[in-house]
């Protein structure tokens, strides 16, 4: 057993006789160790895994396994798994231990996949990095000095590193799309409200979203489509019914795809990655398909939209971790309010601190119609302009990054800089729609590019056939 890089491998070598399901843990838990200075887990549940695993050989055996049975799924450290840690890579959290395990989880569980440990991430997904974790940096295994991206990018080099089959992370404004593109895995974010968000903590809750990281096309649809749909603990969640995506990858006939024009045009794109999507528009071309320049002049406003109503969110949300109920708090306290002071200074890290800053700032009586109320009118703008180019054709097609994996602290003195790795992902996270980051080739020094692929509400079934078909390598 050299190498398992999709769970078609797995159930080959399962219903082959050729390995159980703890012998494929074993194979994990040995890769795991080899690779612990990539910092991707914070947890492994090495004999909890062993245990459950032989559970499922013996449910194999009795003809009673489940459609996941085999699958070995890392956890992005931001959702809940019943008697286990959860502490969002940060210190507000120590000690903290779930009472209930989330909705997504909970149903891969029913289907008889293995939850081999907590990944690491940015400090409650605040990041597009992975360096802003209290546990320190995930490093990318395709070069030990670049960043992976974030914030989950410990599932991403999970995934990209072969640790696990696939792994759970959230995306609010592309933090599984930009990993993804980074580490050359394929990525979803799903349209908000395809899965449930209960047992996910939450960071900004009406962009929060729960995706998938795996190697192939198959793997994702399959994960997905057992995640999602209605869930009586989430009244947010929609009811309209889940497709069976993993049946049907094959897109057939041709497409309208759109571009942004602007995009192949301007400054600030490497390059290589405007190469890339340039021939893969005319691969499509060449291929049959329609491919149209679009314009789209709400675009710039997009990432300010963004981080105006996320910082808001977070701030909001963010407020519960204030050293009384749970978590961390501070020993030298002198009063109450100074013990909420000191209890989030200490245990926040900067940039959780700085959002939450923000955020109190922009919902503060004197700005609230300036900042707030006027962003979420804009961001009604960008959701009409995106739906209203996606009726018009099927996909629209973007880069996921304007420029491949950046060194580990190149941009940390200028968080500007770094929010500006979110440029192309925060669009269909401020509109809500579903996309996918494929990998799509490399730059000239060998790094991964990602291709982002973005369709209508609810079309995550056109998105994977599409992907599938002309940006697979499995």
């Amino acid at each position: 057993m050299e190498s398992i890089r999709s769970f078609s491998d797995i159930r080959q070598l399962i219903e082959g006789k050729n390995a159980s399901c703890e012998d494929i843990v074993l194979f994990y838990l040995k890769k795991i160790e080899e690779n612990r200075h990539l910092n991707a887990f914070l947890e492994v549940f090495s004999e909890e895994s062993l245990q459950r695993a032989r559970i499922i050989d013996q449910k194999i055996q009795q003809g009673k396994a489940g459609r996941l049975a085999g699958m070995v799924v890392g956890i992005k450290d931001v959702f809940c798994l019943k008697d286990h840690k959860i502490q969002a890579a940060s210190k507000i959290l120590e000690g903290f231990v779930s009472q209930f395990t989330a909705t997504a989880l909970q149903r891969l569980l029913d289907e008889d996949a293995i939850i081999i440990g907590r990944l690491n991430c940015d400090e409650f997904a605040m990041g597009s990095s992975n360096e802003n974790s209290a546990y320190g940096p995930v490093l990318n295994a395709a070069d030990n000095s670049r960043v992976p991206g974030g914030s989950s990018g410990g599932s991403a080099v999970a995934v990209q590193a072969g640790l696990c089959t696939v792994a759970l992370g959230s995306d609010t404004g592309g933090s599984i799309r930009q990993p993804a593109a980074f580490c050359d895995v394929v990525g979803i974010k799903p349209t908000y409200s395809r899965v449930s968000r209960y047992g996910l903590l939450a960071y900004a809750s009406s962009f929060d979203c729960v995706g998938v990281f795996s190697s192939n096309i198959e793997d994702n649809a399959l994960v997905l489509e057992i995640m999602a749909g209605a869930d009586e603990y989430d009244s947010t969640v929609s009811r309209s019914e889940v497709p069976a995506y993993s049946k049907n990858l094959l897109w057939n006939g041709p497409a309208k795809v759109a571009y942004v024009k602007e995009l192949l045009d301007g400054d600030g794109v490497q390059e290589d990655i405007k190469q890339n999507l340039s021939s893969s528009l005319q691969m499509l071309k060449e291929a049959g398909h329609e491919v149209i320049p679009v314009s789209f002049p709400l675009l710039k406003y997009a990432l300010p939209t963004y981080y105006i109503l996320i910082t808001a969110e977070s701030s909001s949300n963010l407020s519960r971790y204030d050293g009384v109920k749970y978590g961390y708090r501070t020993r030298d306290a002198k009063g109450i309010l100074d013990m909420y002071k000191k209890t989030r200074t200490q245990a926040f890290g900067e940039e959780v601190r700085r959002r939450i800053m923000l955020g109190t700032f922009v919902l503060s009586a004197s700005y609230y119609d300036a900042f707030y109320t006027k962003a979420q009118k804009v961001r009604n703008l960008i959701r009409a302009e995106a739906i209203k180019i996606l009726t018009e054709h099927d996909f629209l097609l973007m880069p996921v990054t304007p420029t491949t994996a950046f060194k580990l602290g190149e941009h940390n003195k200028n968080p500007l800089e770094m929010y500006l790795a979110d440029l192309f992902t925060v669009q269909a996270s401020v509109a809500g729609i579903p996309a996918i980051s494929v990998p799509n080739g490399y730059d000239a020094n060998n790094l991964p590019i990602g291709l982002q692929i973005i369709a209508n509400y609810f079309e995550e079934e056109q998105l994977y056939q599409f992907a599938n078909t002309y940006f697979s390598r499995s």
